[in-house]
């Protein structure tokens, strides 16, 4: 349910060419990459800068094959990449990245353990 003001984009992510894709693709880029911001923000909690750099590639036929590499920048000079994202559609692909993202971010920081506080 989504009620309330309406999300705004934060303004720590950048995109890098999405205003090649239709404004449906941009919409749909929008509203995943702003859902897994507020996701990778909780788990590295100083996120300094989100960059997500959307590239087609247009094979035979009318296919177009999406490639996405997200880069999360950390005060701490830590930066998270992610590799080998992409899918022929669009929404697939920008998860896969955001899901190795994630796995970068708890395998590096740990942040799936809980400490006794």
């Amino acid at each position: 349910m989504s009620g309330g003001t309406p999300k705004t984009k934060p303004e720590h992510i950048q995109f890098v060419g999405v205003s090649e894709l239709s404004p449906e693709d941009q919409e749909s880029v929008s509203k995943i990459t702003t859902e897994h911001y507020d996701k990778i923000k909780r788990s590295v909690h100083n996120l300094t800068n989100l960059t997500v750099h959307v590239k087609t590639y247009q094979q035979d036929g009318n296919r177009k094959k999406y490639s996405m590499h997200v880069r999360v920048d950390t005060p701490t000079k830590q930066q998270f990449v992610s590799t080998n994202s992409d899918d022929w559609e669009l929404p697939k692909a920008l998860h896969k990245a955001f899901e190795d993202i994630m796995n970068q971010i708890h395998h590096k920081l740990h942040t799936d353990v809980s400490r006794p506080s």
